[in-house]
């Protein structure tokens, strides 16, 4: 499930329900972006207004402007830092219960919010300050705003009031001191208005605290490595500094020798500066000439200006922060003021704090990533890197765990059982993650081998379910063992050392005119056969799980499969869908589903029940989803 964060600049602030007045596109990632952005916008307000839209009425020509400079900020921001398909929405609301301001909706995504683009930027329109001015215009024309992060994806929204626009003195109030006494840190944090060093003490006696704990929720919500770095940047700039740099350790090459950046190991992984056209050439310089620390350094070092780099802005102080957790260098952080002899205290050893806290994220997203590693890399070892090719059969797959990259509980396979026969298994393990990855790291192979063997359907699910349960014995009577010595009670009677295996099972058998097909079902969804007039039917009967009763002995069903006769074979991720309390296969969902794709191949057959499983619930998948299409030519 995708983890999401987001910051808000009050407390009515995010999505609201609204009228259907909304239009989005989709801009490319490049400098066409912004132009083609306003001549959006201008044209949704003027085709609303032409509409009568009531929620329209209060549009001005004032309120066009400022969403037209808002939007233009925005996407170019995007195409300079994400350089990614941008998409933009805008949304006329009606006002909420209790207030009577309309409010427009504008909201701007990128895909790769921790990438920056590479090539120069040109200097800015005469007059615009240096200091960040997209994200402290949005501060300041908007009622409301906030960044939304996903996985892969940041979204920046913004409401302006529809019924005129405030005067720039009242903006900037509202934007400053009004701000503040509302309790909007999250706003503070990341679109401040610049503060020097006479300020500071006075903004980290207030805020510090909430600094933190705002930044310590943002980041330990964050699994790439590089998206830390990203983020630590946007919360550090301009706030306490005018740039910033951070190095990171690359995890299978260990530290650098001595030199953030400078390193085998380590590598400039972002830069941040509160002038978008500079952070390309400091980057450069950074990159060529990093900043030397001693591998003693602890706390904050000072380290030499990027004068080179920096040029029209005199001197100023940089400070370096050795990113440690655990005992483990992980990385550099570097953060420059111009017109400072040095950074008071209070700004360095908040940052000291502050770099704390990336450190252990920055920890906790490795640590994340080896995990999903080794989880990919084990789901690859558990499942057939392809299926067999079947005489006179065409198959569909669809596979999607619920957890994308880790082990699944359920899986599939088709392979080649020797003597003109083919053999298909979709089978769905009790439990997720390591537990289930062992029992199907038992059970494939077991399936071949005794298939290739020579038993029949019947008797290698016979087979099959007396190996889980002598395994599950096995490793129950291992587990007693242990608890015995380490003085504990005993293990209980169910648990991990359970080996549940819902399992159907086929083999197929090529013939002129078609293909005769034997399965056995035991305790899994049915099989439906899928006639070419559209005809529905169960293909197998229901039998036990597997690895629960001593001895049971299973029956096979034969039949055969003709020209244009689908089986459809599916896990309980399908058939269990949930929609509230119902399901997707109550009524027979399932075999109606099946029936409206007579006359389909066997591609577009899994494609569309896939399909209709998604749409039947808003909610993610919450289990894992496996279904096979076998279809006779």
């Amino acid at each position: 499930m995708q983890r999401e964060t987001v910051f808000r600049a009050s407390a009515n602030s995010g999505p609201l329900p609204g009228p259907p007045a909304v239009v989005r596109t989709s801009l490319p990632g490049n400098p066409l972006a912004p132009a083609a952005a306003r001549r959006f916008v201008r044209a949704a307000l003027a085709d609303w207004t032409e509409l009568g839209v009531p929620a329209a009425a209060g549009i001005t020509d004032r309120l066009a402007d400022d969403a037209v400079l808002l939007v233009s900020e925005l996407v170019t921001n995007a195409v300079v830092h994400a350089g990614t398909a941008v998409e933009l929405l805008c949304r006329l609301d009606e006002a909420d219960p209790g207030e009577s301001t309309e409010t427009l909706l504008i909201e701007v995504s990128d895909h790769h919010p921790s990438r920056a683009v590479r090539g120069e930027q040109g200097p800015p329109p005469p007059g615009t300050p240096e200091y960040g001015r997209g994200l402290h215009l949005v501060a300041t024309l908007s009622d409301s705003w906030g960044i939304t992060y996903r996985t892969g994806t940041k979204t920046v929204w913004a409401r302006l009031p529809v019924d005129g626009v405030r005067a720039v003195q009242e903006i900037e109030a509202y934007a400053s001191e009004q701000a503040m006494q509302r309790g909007l840190r999250a706003a503070e944090i990341l679109a401040p208005l610049p503060r020097r060093a006479t300020h500071d003490t006075d903004w980290i006696n207030r805020g510090a605290l909430s600094f933190l704990a705002e930044a310590s929720d943002l980041l330990a919500g964050q699994f790439d490595e590089d998206l830390v770095a990203a983020l630590a940047g946007q919360l550090l700039v301009p706030r306490l500094a005018d740039w910033c740099a951070v190095w990171l350790d690359d995890a299978s090459e260990g530290p650098g020798r001595g030199v953030a950046g400078g390193g085998t190991g380590e590598r400039l992984a972002r830069v941040w500066h509160t002038s978008e056209h500079r952070i390309e050439e400091l980057r450069r310089v950074l990159e060529k000439d990093p900043p030397r620390l001693p591998l003693a350094a602890g706390g904050a070092y000072p380290v030499p200006w990027p004068g080179e780099a920096l040029t029209g802005e005199g001197s100023g102080a940089a400070l370096s922060y050795r990113l440690t957790a655990g005992g483990r260098a992980l990385g550099t952080l570097v953060i420059g003021r111009a017109g400072l002899v040095r950074f008071p205290d209070e700004v360095t050893g908040l940052v000291e704090d502050f770099s704390r806290r990336v450190a252990l994220a920055i920890s906790a997203a490795r640590r994340y990533q080896r995990q999903a590693t080794i989880s990919q890399i084990l789901q690859r070892g558990l499942l057939p890197s392809r299926i067999a090719e079947i005489p006179g059969v065409e198959s569909g797959l669809v596979y999607e765990p619920r957890d994308q990259g880790g082990p699944g509980g359920d899986f599939y396979d088709v392979f080649q059982a020797g003597d003109g026969r083919w053999c298909f298994a979709l089978g769905d393990v009790q439990g997720k993650g390591p537990e289930a990855a062992v029992v199907i790291g038992l059970a494939r192979p077991w399936l071949r081998l005794l298939a290739r063997e020579g038993y029949q359907v019947a008797e290698v699910l016979d087979r099959l379910n007396q190996l889980l349960l002598d395994d599950a014995a096995e490793a129950a009577a291992a587990a007693a063992a242990v608890v015995a010595v380490a003085g504990g009670q005993g293990v209980p009677p169910e648990g991990p050392t359970s080996r549940f295996l819902s399992l159907l099972y086929g083999e197929l058998v090529p013939f002129e005119g078609g293909v005769r097909c034997t399965v056995a079902c035991a305790g899994h969804p049915l099989p439906l056969l899928l006639s070419p007039e559209g005809e529905v039917r169960p293909a197998a009967s229901p039998q036990t799980l597997l690895g629960v009763v001593d001895d049971e002995t299973y029956t096979s069903e034969t039949f055969e499969l003709r020209t244009g006769d689908t089986l459809l074979c599916v896990t309980d991720g399908v058939t269990e869908r949930r929609q509230g309390r119902l399901q997707f296969d109550d009524a027979d969902g399932l075999a109606k589903a099946l029936a409206g794709c007579a006359g389909l191949d066997a591609d577009l057959v899994a494609e569309r029940i896939k399909r209709l499983v998604h749409e039947f619930s808003e909610r993610p998948l919450d289990d894992d989803m496996a279904l096979l299409v076998l279809q006779a030519r």
